[in-house]
C-alpha cells in the first residue's frame, strides 16, 4: 500500500512551501519602504558590484564608497565575486536584503528536498505533505540559519549550489557537474573543499571542471582589475584577520578554538592546521567508505563539516550545513540524533556565552566547552563515525553496505 499523501494534500504542501519565501520577500519590501536597516552583508555584495562598475578599487579602503552610510565593512570576497554580484546592482539598496532572503529560503527548501530524497531511503517529503513547509519553517529557528538571513549572507545559496552539484548533477553524470562548486568557490574560497571531495569519490572530471571554473573566473579578473586581483591574492587571501577577530566566539573553527585557548599566540594557526591534518585521515577515509556504499549525502556532509573545521574562519552562520544533517538523520530514522543536532543549533548557545573583546581569554573549562561547542561536536562526530566504520570493517571486511 502506498504511503504517499493524496494529491490534494501534496498540492497543499507545495503551496504552503511556496508561501514561505514569498512572505520573506514581502517582509523585505516592507523593510525597504519603512527604511529599516537589514542585511549589512547583502549591502556589501551590492556595493562590491557597484564599485566594480564605477572602476573604484575593491581592497584599498577600509569600506566601499558605494556602501550605505549605516554599513562600515570592507569587501572581503574574491575579485570574481564582484561581477557575480552584478545583478544585485539592479536592485534598490534597501530591497537587496529582501531579495537575498527570498533566494535563501528557496535554497533552503531545495537542500531539504534533495537530501530528503537521498537514494536508498524513502523520501521524507513523499510520506508527509507537510514535511517541506514545516521543515523549512523549523530550520529558521537554527542559529546559523536565522543569522544568515538577518545578515543578508549567501551561505544557504552557496550550500544549495554544492548540494545540487554533488547530489544531482554529479550523481546523474551531467556534463555541467562541478560548475556550481566552481562558481561558489569563486565567491567564497571555502567551497574549494568540495573539489578534493569530488576527487576522493572518483569523480575526477567533475572535480577538474569545478577547479577549472574557479580558475577561469578568478584569472579573468586579472584582465579586468589587475591591481585589485593581485592585491587580493598576494595579501588578503592569506590573512584570516581581514574578516574580523579570529578569536571571537563566532569563529567556530579549529583556528578559532586554538586562538582562544592560546590567547592569540603566533603559532595558533600552525597548530590548528596540524590538528586538521590529523583529522583529515578519518574524514577522508569516512568519505570514501560512505560513497562506496552509495551514501553520497552522508559523505558530502562529512566533507562539509570537516571544511568548517579546517577553514581559518568559520563564522557560526556558516554552519547552515546543520540543516541537511538534520534532514538526513530524519530520513534514516535516527530521530534522537536529529533532535540532538537540532537542539544544539537552536539553543543559541554561542549567543549566550560571554564574549567580545578579550572575554574569551578568561573562559574556564565550562565556558570553553560551550564556547567551542560547534567545533567539538563536529570533530567528535567525524571521529565517532570513523570509529564506527572501523568496527564495521572488523566484523564484515567484505561487506560494503549496511
Amino acid at each position: 500500500m502506498s504511503t504517499s499523501p493524496p494529491a490534494s494534500e501534496a498540492r497543499t504542501g507545495r503551496v504552503l512551501a511556496g508561501v514561505l519565501p514569498l512572505v520573506v520577500l514581502a517582509f523585505g519590501v516592507v523593510a525597504w519602504l519603512a527604511g529599516w536597516h537589514l542585511g549589512a552583508d547583502s549591502a556589501v555584495y551590492r556595493a562590491g558590484a557597484l564599485t566594480l562598475v564605477h572602476g573604484d578599487p575593491l581592497y584599498t579602503r577600509d569600506v566601499l564608497t558605494a556602501l550605505p552610510d549605516w554599513v562600515r565593512l570592507p569587501f572581503t570576497y574574491t575579485p570574481a565575486a564582484a561581477p557575480l554580484f552584478l545583478p544585485l546592482a539592479l536592485v534598490p539598496s534597501g530591497l537587496v536584503w529582501g531579495v537575498i532572503a527570498f533566494l535563501s529560503v528557496v535554497a533552503l527548501m531545495v537542500v531539504i528536498t534533495v537530501v530528503s530524497s537521498s537514494p536508498g531511503h524513502s523520501s521524507l517529503l513523499g510520506r508527509s505533505w507537510w514535511a517541506l513547509p514545516a521543515g523549512t519553517a523549523a530550520a529558521l529557528a537554527l542559529e546559523p540559519v536565522w543569522k544568515t538571513l538577518f545578515l543578508g549572507q549567501i551561505n544557504l545559496i552557496l550550500m544549495a549550489f554544492v548540494v545540487l552539484d554533488v547530489l544531482v548533477l554529479s550523481a546523474r553524470g551531467s556534463r555541467w557537474a562541478g560548475v556550481l562548486i566552481g562558481v561558489a568557490a569563486a565567491i567564497k574560497l571555502t567551497p574549494l573543499i568540495f573539489v578534493p571531495h569530488l576527487f576522493f569519490t572518483g569523480r575526477w572530471k567533475d572535480g577538474l571542471r569545478a577547479l577549472g571554473t574557479f580558475v577561469v573566473l578568478e584569472a579573468a579578473m586579472f584582465a579586468v582589475i589587475p591591481v585589485d586581483a593581485l592585491r587580493f591574492w598576494r595579501d588578503s587571501a592569506t590573512d584570516p584577520s581581514r574578516v574580523g577577530s579570529v578569536h571571537w566566539i563566532f569563529n567556530q573553527s579549529l583556528n578559532g578554538l586554538v586562538n582562544r585557548a592560546s590567547h592569540l599566540a603566533p603559532w595558533s594557526l600552525a597548530v590548528a592546521v596540524g590538528v586538521a591534518a590529523v583529522l583529515a585521515v578519518p574524514a577522508v577515509w569516512l568519505v570514501v567508505r560512505l560513497h562506496r556504499r552509495g551514501e553520497d549525502a552522508a559523505a558530502l556532509l562529512v566533507t562539509a563539516f570537516y571544511g568548517l573545521l579546517l577553514s581559518p574562519v568559520s563564522w557560526s552562520h556558516h554552519w547552515v550545513w546543520a540543516v541537511p544533517l538534520i534532514t538526513l538523520l530524519l530520513v534514516k530514522g535516527k530521530r534522537w540524533a536529529a533532535a540532538a543536532v537540532a537542539v544544539l543549533f537552536a539553543s543559541q548557545v554561542v549567543m549566550l556565552v560571554p564574549n567580545g573583546g578579550d572575554t574569551e581569554f578568561g573562559w574556564g573549562l565550562g565556558w570553553s566547552v560551550l564556547g567551542n561547542v560547534y567545533v567539538l561536536a563536529a570533530a567528535a562526530g567525524i571521529v565517532g563515525l570513523a570509529a564506527r566504520e572501523v568496527r564495521l570493517v572488523r566484523r564484515s571486511p567484505q561487506v560494503v553496505t549496511v
